[in-house]
């Protein structure tokens, strides 16, 4: 009976974090699918051949970092708040520096990748630039908001293992999609 109870919490605590993640996801898509993106996609070859693993990335940093905040709350070893804690600021910046460093890589393996083949591709400096500064703006948000809502959930009796898979690929594709159209736009005017 006990399992029975155990897997309707479960359910119960994922299904609305679920359904807000079919709707994150039909946001992005269409973000994806506007005009402006598809115009980004023409303007810098090569976007669309680094686009999947951009966002897949998102979700394998991120909810890695996930992971190590739920464990230390588990354990009692991270407090659910902002405040100072050596565990906690080494969770967030490792999962920073491997976000930046994932993205820049995405680029410049994406561009090898097109050189090789012979296909047209953006500049290898218009792709690190759209990537970095996409990869800036989603770790940063990415970073707080799953905190934030790691730690809200938390405090409220939710056990955030059954929450972060879902809130880490939904904000993951939000986000990544939103931050990839405003770096195209950037690098766009800059070039």
């Amino acid at each position: 009976m006990e399992a029975r109870r155990d897997a309707w919490r479960i359910y119960r605590e994922s299904l609305p974090i679920l359904i807000v993640s079919l709707a994150g996801g039909i946001f992005a898509g269409s973000v994806l699918g506007s005009e402006g993106m598809t115009e980004g996609f023409e303007r810098f070859p090569g976007l669309l051949l680094l686009l999947p693993a951009f966002l897949a990335t998102r979700g394998n940093v991120y909810g890695a970092m996930g992971a190590r905040i739920s464990s230390g709350l588990h354990q009692g070893m991270i407090d659910p708040s902002f405040s100072w804690n050596r565990r906690l600021v080494n969770a967030v910046a490792a999962s920073f520096i491997n976000g930046i460093g994932i993205s820049v890589f995405i680029a410049v393996l994406s561009w090898v990748i097109l050189w090789v083949l012979g296909r047209d591709s953006a500049g290898l400096i218009e792709l690190v630039g759209i990537m970095l500064i996409s990869g800036v703006l989603t770790s940063t948000t990415l970073i707080f908001g799953l905190l934030a809502l790691v730690f809200a959930s938390y405090e409220r009796g939710l056990d955030p293992d059954n929450l972060i898979g879902p809130i880490v690929t939904t904000l993951g594709d939000v986000f990544g999609v939103v931050f990839l159209f405003v770096a195209i736009t950037v690098v766009g005017v800059a070039f």
